[in-house]
C-alpha cells in the first residue's frame, strides 16, 4: 500500500504557538503521526496578535506583516521536523497550514433580502501561505475556511471528520472534546453520523486572567483554579449568554468571548476575589461543555479530551464531576497526545484537498453540501 508524507500546522486561539506534526497517509487516509514539533509566540508577538482581534488603527498594514510573521514561524517548525526526520523537502507531498484566526464572524453583514443574497460574513486566518511554500520548498494549503462560508456554512470546526476517522468505535457514541482557546466538541455515533460545533470558551478567558493576575501564560495543572472556590452568582451570570443556548451548527471566537465580555461580567459581581475568578473561569469552561455532551450526546460513556485543556488536571476533574457515568480521558490514551491532534488534522486536510477530495461535514458546519477545502500555493 502506497503512502505519502505531509506536515500539519496549527495556531490556535490560545496563542501560545505553532504546534506541527510530520505524518504519514496511506491511500485510505489512516495517518501515522511521526514526530512533532513546537515554536512558541513571543510576549510582543502574542500581543499585536491580541490587539488584532479588536478594531484598531492601521489594522491592514499589521496584519499583512504579522501574516508574514506566522508564516515564518510554520517555517521554523517545518525544518525542525525535517531535521528530526530522514526526510527532505522533496519527500513532502504538502504541508496543510491553518492561519492564526483573529477574526471570525460566519453568516453575518452582507445578506440582501431584496436581492435574495443570504449572509456570508467572513472568517480571517492570517497566514501568508506564498511565503511559507516560499521558504520550504513544499506546495503548501492554507485557507480552509472560507470555502464553507461560501457554501452558507459555519467554516468551524473543521475537526470532527478527522476526529471520526480517528476515534470512532463501531459499537458505541464518542465524544471528542478540543480544549484550545475556544471549546469544541465532536459527537461519533456508531453509524457513522458526525455532528460537531464550538461549546464555548475553552482556555481563553482563563489564560487572559491568569496572565493578568499572575504573570503566567497559563495555569498550569489548573493549580489556581484550584486554589479558588467557584462563585455562584458570577458562574450564573456568564451561563446567561445566549451563545451557549443556541442549537448547532455554531461557531464562535474571541470576537465574543474576550475580556471586554468578561469584564461586563465582572462588573457585576465585583467582590469575587481573583482567585475565586479563576476558578470560576474553568468551572464556566467545563459546564459549557459537559451540558453541550449531556443534551446532544447523552448516549456518549467516554469523551476523550484533546487541546491544551487535557493538560489542566483541574478542569479535567471538572468534566468529570459534571459528566458522571463518563469516562473522560485524554486523546494520548488513544493514541494521539493531545497537543498533536489539531496539528494532524491539518495535515489530514492537506491530503484530502492534495486529493481534490471533499473534506467538511454539512451536519457540522451547516453548508449547502459537502466542499473541498482550502487553497493550494505550489512550492
Amino acid at each position: 500500500m502506497t503512502s505519502s508524507h505531509y506536515i500539519g500546522l496549527m495556531s490556535g486561539t490560545s496563542l501560545d504557538g505553532v504546534d506541527g506534526v510530520l505524518a504519514r497517509l496511506d491511500e485510505q487516509g489512516s495517518i501515522q503521526v511521526l514526530s512533532h514539533a513546537f515554536e512558541p509566540f513571543d510576549a510582543p508577538f502574542r500581543s499585536a496578535l491580541l490587539q488584532l482581534n479588536q478594531r484598531g488603527d492601521d489594522e491592514l498594514h499589521r496584519s499583512a506583516l504579522a501574516g508574514n510573521q506566522i508564516a515564518r514561524h510554520y517555517a521554523q517548525v517545518v525544518h525542525a521536523l525535517l531535521d528530526k526526520s530522514v526526510l527532505k523537502s522533496e519527500h513532502i507531498t504538502a504541508i496543510g497550514a491553518h492561519g492564526q484566526t483573529v477574526r471570525h464572524r460566519p453568516l453575518e453583514f452582507d445578506a440582501d433580502p431584496a436581492r435574495q443574497q443570504a449572509a456570508v460574513g467572513y472568517t480571517l486566518q492570517l497566514n501568508n501561505p506564498s511565503l511559507l511554500a516560499e521558504l520550504t520548498g513544499i506546495d503548501v494549503v492554507a485557507d480552509f475556511r472560507s470555502r464553507d462560508l461560501a457554501a452558507g456554512g459555519q467554516g468551524a470546526p473543521l475537526v470532527p471528520a478527522f476526529h471520526h476517522g480517528l476515534f470512532a468505535q463501531p459499537d458505541a457514541c464518542v465524544a471528542v472534546l478540543n480544549i484550545g482557546g475556544i471549546s469544541n466538541l465532536s459527537v461519533l455515533s456508531p453509524n457513522g453520523d458526525v455532528l460537531g460545533w464550538d461549546c464555548g470558551p475553552g482556555n481563553a478567558l482563563m489564560d487572559y486572567w491568569c496572565h493578568t493576575h499572575t504573570g503566567q501564560a497559563f495555569d498550569r495543572n489548573g493549580a489556581w483554579a484550584a486554589s479558588g472556590q467557584r462563585d455562584p452568582e458570577l458562574l450564573y451570570s456568564m451561563y446567561q449568554e445566549p451563545f451557549l443556548h443556541r442549537q448547532p451548527p455554531k461557531s464562535t471566537g474571541r470576537d465574543l468571548f474576550n475580556p471586554v465580555w468578561l469584564t461586563q461580567h465582572l462588573d457585576a459581581c465585583p467582590d469575587v476575589s481573583a482567585a475565586d475568578v479563576q476558578a470560576t473561569l474553568c468551572t464556566f469552561t467545563a459546564l459549557a461543555c459537559s451540558q453541550d455532551i449531556l443534551r446532544f450526546a447523552p448516549e456518549a460513556r467516554t469523551l476523550i479530551v484533546c487541546g491544551g485543556g487535557a493538560l489542566n488536571d483541574h478542569l479535567m476533574r471538572e468534566l468529570s464531576e459534571h459528566l458522571p457515568g463518563v469516562a473522560v480521558v485524554s486523546s494520548e490514551r488513544h493514541g494521539l497526545p493531545p497537543l498533536q491532534v489539531e496539528a494532524a488534522a491539518f495535515a489530514w486536510l492537506a491530503f484530502k484537498t492534495m486529493r481534490r477530495e471533499t473534506s467538511s461535514l454539512p451536519s457540522v458546519t451547516g453548508a449547502r453540501g459537502t466542499r473541498v477545502l482550502g487553497a493550494i500555493y505550489p512550492r
